[in-house]
């Protein structure tokens, strides 16, 4: 089954997208899958095949539309420039006309003005104006022999890359976030007509305003070009083609899975003849350890993966660069939902499966129960007829452990696992934490190529050099190959558990990819903080201003950062939540105190402390600081303190019942109502209520409380009293009067 399945960023390359829009396309046909990492069936990959032929035909209807559009509206170009060209040749006909009209007229005037001159000449009695007949004159040859001048318009031709609908559509390399004014010089068009365009599409944006990809796209596709991602800064294009002369066979890369207490640590412990469970704070492995065991027939990477559920991220990473999984499942337990959930990570990342049943040696044991069990789960032994391999042993006393180990080398043997020793190495980043003295150490398994000293690198956002390299146990090394754990110097900064590792022909390509993802990261980071939205508005006032407790997290280590910062925002309520404002790695600094002091936050330390410093700025600026090494215990401080922040509920308490019997007026001040308490007893303090016929009539306070005429606080069950009332409404005698306090309860928050 494993053979017919395919990773999805094998299939993102042979469809020509990128790994996220394939994930993002496979989740939209309703396939659940984790990453671009994960595997697929063949019913998955026809069905992207299907959506990306629909898309494909949608495009190709809307050129041919476009191409139509073109089509007629150069049809109707030439249309106009036909009419054009006629009527410029009748004008020219009809001023040819009225030339030869004029010319007539001319000579018909000058021979009236010569008449004219001659009658003038023989009636000099006559007086004639010459300044109107020149004036006439010139008015008149004005109208024939001069034409209106015709405005012509010269059409701009597009340049190529600018014509929509054209034939040769061009293609433009862009990264996310790129601004408007760098689209438009990519595009060759002015950044003016791309704010316009932008405002045509209904999003106002300034010339030095930077969009998402999807923005991008749209713009482009309305200018006439496709966009495609440069991806110098992504995984895709770091990528090197192997060649199979050069592939060689390396050792697998064994993850070790299983529940809380299930002997994990303790089988990695006996199979390097260690004592790792020593270490570890409350007797559980809180960190992802990778180790390389030496064995006659071969050598095993092992990664222990912790088994508390506070950890699933950091299992679901384990299972993303291991070649195999063995399951640890106790013999006097059952399968737990932790167990459950390492067999979906397992199957997530199309690994094959060797079950441990573990124990055997405790008495009252039943291995056949646990293999039921596991069989509900599509793990069924090989005994039973199904393909899974199960090996009954004894962490403790080391029973079967070398044909559990057998076990693996056999499948590893059957998977025929190969890599390039001699490329640039590759890897992924197990573990990273910062040490005072030594800096940045990044525990990597190198996956391809071999590591060595001085090779410049790019670990997720940061760059850096080689400078020392240790394996497990702390010994210097001077190179690791395939398959290799190895705890690395000279990392820039703390990447994260699960980043990428990979060695760069010249450091200062790695320089400039780390620069290129650093402002990628502040791009993101700022749109989101700065991202408002109605519905979180409406949210919000609809959970009636929920409270927020903030937290600021440091550890030692950044997969435990991450699984603490996960635990802990699940903890939600309708009301309260946990805000994690600031998560990082090493010791807690003043710039943490200051921000906690800013924020009115809380500070978490798991596994670190606080510089001196820090600590007494914390005093002064009260802000509190809680030291931790147990996951449990910070889950718990964190509801109680959650706990603290929900509005308490308020419950009734019913304390006495009075009878009135005589209603007695007294002047400015109203209605006083002489009553006998028949039960319980009458505070000055508390809340009242009139009833009748068990129907309240009116909810009212005490304003006065008398025995005779003095005035009490209380009156006990047996006695009469005058109580004042502040309203009495149509209180009657025979009526009763409940008395009664509001009492706060603390809440808990729901399991």
């Amino acid at each position: 089954m494993a053979s017919e399945k395919r990773r999805i960023y094998d299939i993102a390359k042979e469809f020509n997208v990128s790994s996220k829009a394939m994930v993002d396309m496979i989740r939209n046909l309703g396939f659940e899958v984790k990453s671009h990492s994960s595997t697929v069936g063949p019913e998955v990959v026809t069905a992207v095949q299907k959506r990306l032929s629909s898309e494909k035909e949608e495009v190709k209807k809307g050129m041919e539309r476009k191409k139509k559009k073109a089509l007629e509206r150069k049809n109707l170009e030439a249309a106009a420039a036909g009419k054009k060209k006629e009527t410029e040749r009748r004008v020219s006909a009809e001023l040819n006309k009225t030339k030869k009209k004029s010319g007539k007229k001319l000579d018909q005037l000058k021979e009236d003005a010569r008449k004219k001159k001659d009658r003038r000449k023989r009636k000099k009695e006559r007086v004639v104006d010459k300044k109107a007949v020149k004036a006439s004159f010139k008015k008149t040859m004005s109208k024939l022999e001069t034409s209106q001048k015709r405005k012509k318009y010269h059409h701009r031709q597009d340049k190529p890359g600018g014509e929509i609908g054209g034939e040769d559509t061009k293609t433009i390399k862009v990264n996310e976030f790129i601004t408007v004014s760098e689209l438009a010089t990519l595009m060759e068009v002015k950044p003016a007509n791309v704010v316009a365009k932008c405002m045509e599409l209904g999003m106002m944006a300034t010339i030095n305003q930077r969009l998402d990809l999807d923005t991008i796209e749209t713009i482009a596709l309305e200018f006439g070009f496709n966009v495609e991602e440069d991806r110098l800064t992504g995984e895709d294009d770091l990528e090197v083609e192997e060649s199979e002369d050069n592939l060689e066979r390396r050792p697998p890369v064994v993850t070790i899975m299983g529940h809380v207490d299930h002997g994990k640590t303790s089988l990695l412990d006996y199979i390097r003849h260690s004592h790792i469970i020593d270490g570890e704070s409350g007797g559980i492995t809180q960190h992802i350890g990778a180790y390389l065991v030496n064995r006659p027939d071969g050598q095993i990477a092992f990664l222990d993966t912790p088994g508390h559920e506070a950890f699933s991220a950091m299992r679901a990473r384990g299972a993303q660069v291991t070649d195999i999984v063995i399951l640890v499942v106790a013999a006097d337990d059952s399968v737990m939902p932790q167990t459950i959930e390492a067999i979906d990570h397992s199957r997530a990342a199309g690994v094959p499966i060797i079950v441990a049943i573990n124990k055997i040696d405790l008495p009252g044991i039943n291995i056949d129960n646990i293999k039921t069990q596991l069989s509900k789960h599509n793990l069924v032994p090989e005994e039973w007829g199904g393909k899974t391999i199960m090996v009954e042993i004894s962490a403790k006393f080391g029973t079967n452990i070398d044909k559990l180990l057998e076990m693996v080398l056999l499948q590893a043997e059957l998977m025929d696992l190969k890599a390039d020793y001699d490329r640039l190495a590759q890897g992924t980043v197990i573990e990273a934490r910062l040490d005072r003295g030594k800096g940045v150490i990044t525990t990597v398994l190198i996956q391809k190529g071999t590591l060595q000293i001085s090779d410049p690198f790019v670990s997720g956002i940061y760059s850096g050099k080689v400078r020392a390299i240790f394996d497990e146990r702390g010994v210097r090394v001077p190179s690791v190959g395939p398959s290799t754990p190895a705890m690395v110097l000279g990392c820039d900064g703390v990447p994260q558990a699960g980043d990428s590792f990979r060695v760069m022909a010249r450091e200062s390509e790695a320089k400039d990819i780390s620069q290129k993802r650093l402002r990628l990261k502040r791009e993101r980071d700022f749109r989101i903080i700065n991202r408002i939205k109605l519905t979180d508005i409406y949210d919000r006032i609809k959970e009636g201003q929920i409270r927020e407790l903030n937290l600021i997290i440091k550890g030692d280590v950044d997969g435990s950062v991450e699984a603490l910062s996960d635990t802990l925002s699940k903890i939600s309520h309708q009301e309260v939540g946990v805000r994690v404002i600031h998560r990082g790695v090493g010791a807690i600094t003043e710039s943490d105190v200051y921000m906690a002091a800013a924020s009115q936050a809380i500070i978490i330390g798991f596994h670190t402390r606080p510089e001196y410093k820090a600590s007494e700025l914390a005093a002064r600026e009260g802000v509190e600081i809680k030291l931790y090494k147990i996951i449990y215990e910070v889950e718990s401080d964190i509801k109680k303190g959650l706990e603290g922040l929900l509005a308490p509920d308020l419950v009734e308490k019913r304390i006495g019942l009075a009878e009135i019997r005589q209603l007695i007026k007294v002047p400015k001040i109203g209605f006083i109502a002489g009553s006998y308490v028949k039960d319980g007893i009458i505070k000055r303090s508390a809340k009242a209520r009139i009833i009748r016929n068990d129907i309240t009539v009116i909810d009212t306070v005490i304003t006065s409380l008398k025995r005779f005429k003095d005035d009490v606080r209380e009156v006990q069950a047996g006695y009469e009293c005058g109580i004042g009332l502040s309203e009495i409404g149509e209180a009657e005698v025979g009526d009763f009067v409940e008395f009664y306090e509001v009492e706060e309860v603390s809440r808990k928050l729901e399991p």
